[in-house]
């Protein structure tokens, strides 16, 4: 009698056991890859200082790449997407990163209003040429010792991209699933689709926790559907926005950036 190849069959190359395997892949790493992703982003979220902070840190030496701009762009209905400053040499907001690896902002005066600390030989404040900084400005200053934003090797953009490819791989991970898995219990495909771009990934761990850690033993009567998904995430994103924009209020932007 044939004795069993200990090895799988080349036609099925994992067989059972990847059956087996997956799921519980699944099931701990979309929360550890969450948990990863949730402090890579809190740190690395922008947080609203001052100008007195900005010149401690230019001061210090802490300042390792800043940006000039007139606010932040984040154009990416994708929660794990990241704000971007949006450069403009006129813009009313700096942007700076620190060796620590987080991003700081604060709202400063454009470099056309701010006055020259070395003044002409005439005793007038020189104004520069467009694209140019004023010798002695803040801005010089910084291009004296900062890089530009994108610079390489600079810490904050190193975590901040870490944490966009945390994410990326946390929602392929789960787009797969909820595509190509058993039907969900819970609610449809289109309803977790929806809840599932919730701020912050909190959909996707309620589709985790919902559908792979504590599922029904049977399909829930009159289960989610797409509409209801939807509104869920319309309310949801609403709730959260002021949730969030309460605990800053009361904690502050270093608890709570943004």
């Amino acid at each position: 009698m044939a004795q069993p190849s200990p090895f799988p069959s080349p036609s099925r190359p994992f067989g059972g056991r990847w059956r087996r395997i997956a799921p519980v892949m699944l099931r701990w790493g979309l929360p550890v890859l969450w948990v990863l992703w949730a402090g890579l982003a809190w740190w690395v979220e922008p947080r609203e200082s001052t100008v007195d902070q900005l010149d401690r840190d230019l001061a210090a030496g802490r300042v390792v790449t800043f940006q000039r701009a007139y606010g932040w762009v984040d154009d990416d209905a994708y929660w794990g997407s990241r704000p971007r400053p949006q450069y403009d040499t006129q813009g009313g907001l700096l942007a700076w990163s620190v060796p620590t690896g987080q991003i700081r902002y604060a709202f400063v005066d454009p470099p056309a209003r701010e006055p020259a600390a070395t003044p002409s030989p005439s005793g007038a404040a020189s104004t520069g040429t467009p694209g140019d900084y004023r010798p002695g400005s803040r801005d010089a200053r910084l291009a004296e010792v900062a890089g530009p934003w994108q610079a390489d090797g600079a810490l904050a953009h190193r975590i901040a991209d870490t944490a966009a490819l945390l994410a990326a791989v946390l929602v392929l991970l789960w787009l797969a699933r909820l595509v190509t898995g058993a039907p969900p219990m819970v609610g449809t495909r289109w309803f977790w689709f929806w809840v599932g771009l919730l701020p912050f990934g909190l959909g996707v761990l309620a589709w985790s926790y919902r559908e792979v850690w504590r599922p029904p033993s049977a399909p829930v009567p009159g289960r989610g559907s797409g509409w209801r998904g939807f509104g869920w995430l319309v309310l949801g994103g609403i709730g959260l926005a002021l949730l969030v924009a309460g605990a800053r209020g009361l904690l502050g932007a270093a608890v709570v950036p943004g």
